[in-house]
């Protein structure tokens, strides 16, 4: 048995040994169960219940039950590490595995429900997964010390060996039954961080989730194989808000391997023996659609009505002094508009999930983001109560936020086509590469008017006004993000500068689109980041300043932005943007996720006049940095995400209808095109912050302010090269 295998099962890992369980007993669903779903029972000498996070069995195997997806962002290594440090384990006995669908026990503490996102995995896990370590820590040391009749002070751990003075030893596995027995500590005490050995520290782990994907052996919902199971595809409008009037599926119905062809509440269901016949089927099927709801606007369209709102007064975002009555008065305004497009998260592994349910109970397993709400969702579809419903989250290839669905429509399409076939008949929903891109829940289109006063070399005035959609309006997620009828997401970054000026507005217009729209790496940092940060060069230039020299002397109030902005500057060697051999250098800088992420970057024009991206220094201070390594891959991954999108990216609407369809047309960053990446980690005493996410917004401005000191306008329309307007 390996681990790729379908049938492993934490009780086939925990069957015939005693072994410590750091984890409550796991609710059961009232069904027979199989393989992965099946959770821990209660009594046994193999589970325990002080915390819900760490398993220790006898082979000496720590096992961490990680509330949070992974999906490459590195929460298994991460929570892992947390957990190893304070138990004192060596790290070639840790394991990791993702936490049933629970949100008693595995909520996110910064949101509520279980879920990944906003960059939290960290963050809120930092002292829960320690004291989870430090739990299971205390309660092997004092079986420890019962076992050989000694105080429990006396005895200490290293690297999975508990020691004596006497030369007794031990390892874990050796006392983790006797352990399961006692009572836990109520409290617990944890490290002083001068005493860490992993958190923190260079080379000192490796990903846990590198060698299966390395091998192949890790299995995503995409290789999910089981008997007699169904994979599904779905025939969904051609433009959002269309409805099934009628269909005919004769001649799919006539494809070797359909089984059948059902409307769902989504569009008509395709049910094959495989995904070739349920694709094959899906080509002959003739749909007939309702578009009278639908939104027949195109891109262009609507920046067209962007730009005519963007001139009238909106909700005010954010204040002081008077902005406005400075602009009226000045000699010099500066005026710029950014436009932003429509923008797919497109990872590797589109959307796809697994069910197999009956009238006692249901399983579904896929790479869900927020287990809470989907479990939710699934139950109700299949009108089974929530106790009877096991969700299995699994690896997933990628997100960007694309699986962090406000809508939760993969969990309500999956229980849809699930419920339609009926029970006992396992199916597979599978969204190709074409549905993913032409089936919505993008990044929002939005514009910036942005209009800016300098006087004798100073910036005396701001005023930026925002338009595009809110995702979370009309959702069960608003009370956590609008107030007085403003979405936060949108002005994130914007609302609120890192720098002094004197005189500030802000106003935000919210438009009613048909087109859905969700969460996108770094959210509304992806486009206020890049608007303040041009227009802070912009203005900086207009009023004789250097990029860098300019920011710090306006950051008085934030003085880890500035500490970051130092360090960036010193590793690049800043001696001014240039041009000198023909490159121009370029600042971005942005707080976000509670991480202060400051980047240059050397640009040239390449062939075609297209911006050649050679090399980007950043600094980060995201706290305490637990896996340096994965920072790094953090960052240097969402340069090149945020860069690939900033000089390509564009989901273009032509009449309701998506353009770009697949990755010939949505143009993505190439292995030749990812520049030289050197990434300073700024030390910090402050709890750890965002990673995941920071990297993206200030790669864009920084390579638009490097185009701006080559004699290019600085781009006003993203993407940079061939886009829309």
């Amino acid at each position: 048995m390996t681990a790729h295998d379908i049938s492993l099962s934490r009780r086939n890992l925990l069957k015939g040994a005693g072994a410590l369980v750091i984890g409550m007993s796991l609710p059961q669903a009232g069904r027979a169960q199989s393989g992965a779903a099946q959770a821990f029972r209660p009594g046994g000498n193999a589970t325990f219940a002080p915390n819900a996070f760490i398993r220790i069995a006898q082979d000496d195997t720590v096992t961490v039950l990680v509330k949070h997806i992974e999906f490459g962002q590195g929460p298994f290594t991460g929570l892992a590490t947390l957990a190893a440090e304070e138990l004192d384990a060596d790290w070639s006995q840790m394991r990791a595995e993702h936490a049933p669908a629970d949100v008693k026990l595995y909520a996110n503490l910064a949101f509520g429900v279980q879920g990944t996102g906003g960059s939290t995995a960290i963050a809120n896990s930092y002292e829960q997964m320690r004291k989870a370590g430090a739990t299971a820590r205390a309660m092997l040391v004092q079986a420890a010390a019962e076992a050989w009749k000694v105080p429990a002070a006396e005895i200490s751990v290293e690297k999975g060996v508990l020691k004596h003075a006497s030369g007794k030893q031990g390892r874990f596995g050796e006392f983790a039954e006797a352990a399961s027995k006692l009572q836990a500590p109520a409290e617990v005490k944890l490290k002083d961080p001068a005493q860490f050995r992993l958190i923190g520290k260079e080379g000192a782990v490796k990903r846990l989730d590198s060698p299966g994907k390395s091998t192949g052996k890790t299995q995503f919902t995409i290789d999910i194989r089981t008997p007699e199971m169904l994979t599904v595809v779905v025939a969904r409008p051609p433009r959002f808000g269309g409805k099934v009037a009628s269909f005919d599926a004769t001649e799919a119905k006539k494809i070797k391997g359909v089984v059948d062809v059902l409307q769902i509440g989504s569009g008509v269901a395709v049910y094959g023996t495989g995904m070739w016949p349920a694709l094959k089927g899906r080509e002959a099927l003739k749909v007939t659609w309702d578009e009278s709801g639908a939104e027949k606007r195109g891109s262009r369209e609507l920046i067209a009505e962007y730009r005519k709102l963007a001139r009238t007064e909106g909700k005010l975002a954010g204040k002081h002094g008077d902005a406005e009555a400075v602009l009226a008065k000045a000699d010099k305004v500066v005026e710029a508009e950014y436009v932003f497009p429509y923008l797919a998260h497109a990872p590797m592994e589109p959307l796809d999930g697994y069910l197999e349910w009956n009238a006692q109970g249901a399983l579904a397993r896929f790479g869900s983001q927020f287990q809470t709400t989907e479990h939710q969702t699934i139950a109700t579809i299949l009108e089974l109560p929530p106790e009877k419903v096991q969700l299995e989250t699994m690896l997933a290839g990628g997100s960007f936020g694309r699986r962090a669905q406000v809508s939760q429509h993969l969990a309500a399409e999956l229980a849809m086509v699930g419920k339609a076939i009926g029970p006992n008949r396992p199916v597979k929903l599978v969204w190709t590469r074409e549905d993913d891109l032409s089936g919505g829940y993008y990044r929002p289109l939005f514009l910036h008017r942005m209009r800016g006063a300098v006087k004798d070399g100073k910036i005396t005035a701001w005023s930026n006004a925002i338009v595009g959609q809110s995702f979370f309006l009309g959702t069960p997620f608003e009370a956590m993000t609008v107030k007085d009828g403003i979405d936060a997401t949108m002005v994130e970054g914007a609302n609120d500068l890192p720098y002094e000026v004197a005189d500030f507005r802000c106003e935000v217009h919210t438009t009613k689109v048909g087109v859905p729209t969700l969460w996108w790496r770094s959210v509304g940092h992806t486009h206020t980041g890049y608007a303040v940060e041009c227009f802070i060069d912009q203005l900086l230039q207009a009023a004789g300043q250097d990029p860098v020299a300019g920011r710090l002397a306006l950051m008085g109030k934030e003085p880890r932005l500035a500490n970051v902005l130092k360090a960036v500057a010193d590793l690049a060697k800043w001696n001014g943007p240039g041009p000198a051999n023909g490159r121009a250098r370029g600042v971005g800088v942005v707080e976000s996720f509670g991480s202060y992420v400051a980047q240059i970057a050397e640009v040239s024009l390449g062939e075609g006049g297209e911006p050649k991206v050679h090399k980007v220094w950043c600094a980060i201070d995201c706290g305490v940095a637990v896996n340096p390594d994965i920072i790094r891959a953090q960052i240097e991954g969402g340069i090149g995400f945020g860069l690939g999108h900033a000089l390509y990216g564009e989901l273009t609407l032509d009449q309701g209808r998506p353009v770009q369809t697949n990755f010939d047309s949505y143009r993505s960053l190439r292995i030749h095109e990812m520049p030289e990446v050197e990434v300073r980690i700024v030390p910090s005493a402050e709890k750890p912050t965002g990673v995941g996410e920071p990297g993206v917004p200030p790669i864009g401005p920084a390579v638009a302010n490097a185009l701006a000191r080559l004699g290019r306008e600085r781009p006003l329309s993203l993407p940079m090269v061939g886009g829309t307007v």
